[in-house]
């Protein structure tokens, strides 16, 4: 099979799924964290933020204001403080 014809097996069922003729295989969601909310919730500044995450200032700001969305390790590191507040206090105390 060549890749046009791989290709246009794929957007055909796109299509189908977009249409409700088929299902998706498999659906992928992120929950992008809202890190202001968590540092408000916590009552830290966002240098107090940033030290106790590992990272500078300005990408809390760029998280903040939605430039950038935290990735990899920071992002698991969020959702874990979203979910759990206190753990904000054991991951700053090191």
């Amino acid at each position: 099979m060549s890749i046009f014809d791989e290709l246009q097996s794929s957007l055909q069922e796109a299509v189908e799924i977009k249409q409700g003729k088929a299902q998706a295989s498999r659906i992928t969601r992120h929950e992008v964290a809202d890190v202001k909310a968590i540092r408000s919730k916590l009552h830290v500044s966002q240098t107090e933020f940033a030290k106790a995450m590992g990272t500078s200032v300005d990408t809390i700001k760029s998280w903040e204001t939605k430039r950038r969305n935290p990735t990899g390790l920071a992002a698991k590191v969020l959702a874990t403080i979203q979910d759990n507040p206190a753990f904000f206090n054991e991951l700053a105390s090191h």
